[in-house]
């Protein structure tokens, strides 16, 4: 119970750490604003968090949270193609909603410095998990070709994604990631699709 208590305590600092960079900016934001809406203490913000900073790298915690309802929500029998187009299109659609691109930014530009884990490529993420199990679907299903490894098409379409995500922060924003993916991951995927 301690453990589930304790992935409890950590996600709620996320949560309202991400709120409140939303609402009123990262900058603006205190260490004390984060630990009165996360309902925590001081004490288990710094048992997780070194710093504000830390919670840069937790982005991905948002994002494998998104991945984990979508699959909750996701019908089973739907094309592993479209379950990955899908998956993209709702992550793309929270991200351009309520990520500020600030700090999207930031997040990328600490996993270029860090000397530490670089948790976008962490495997063990749900994020690396589900992309994994649609993709074996998709090839026992015949949806999605056999001769590549579920390794390299995994590894393709995270990298896809987060090229799309770079380019459009490095553009500010000047158009609609979800709607780019839309047209653009399709045909990238393409090659990796049966018939």
């Amino acid at each position: 119970m301690a453990k589930k208590d304790a992935r409890n305590t950590k996600g709620r600092i996320v949560d309202a750490a991400w709120a409140l960079f939303y609402e009123q900016g990262y900058d603006e934001t205190t260490i004390d604003d984060i630990v009165e809406r996360s309902e925590t203490s001081k004490g288990s913000f710094y048992h997780y968090f070194d710093s504000k900073d830390a919670l840069l790298s937790s982005l991905s915690y948002l994002f494998d949270a998104k991945y984990e309802q979508l699959m909750e929500e996701i019908d089973p029998e739907m094309d592993s193609f479209d379950k990955l187009m899908y998956l993209n299109h709702e992550l793309f659609l929270m991200i351009e909603n309520s990520i500020p691109m600030d700090l999207l930014a930031r997040m990328y530009s600490s996993q270029l410095v860090t000397f530490g884990e670089r948790h976008l490529l962490n495997q063990g993420r749900t994020y690396y998990r589900v992309l994994r199990k649609i993709v074996i679907e998709g090839q026992k299903r015949g949806q999605l070709r056999s001769d590549v490894s579920v390794n390299e098409i995994v590894k393709a379409y995270a990298m896809c994604e987060r090229a799309m995500i770079y380019d459009w922060c490095i553009c500010n924003g000047d158009y609609s990631l979800y709607q780019y993916s839309g047209t653009t991951l399709p045909m990238f995927l393409q090659s990796y699709r049966c018939g």
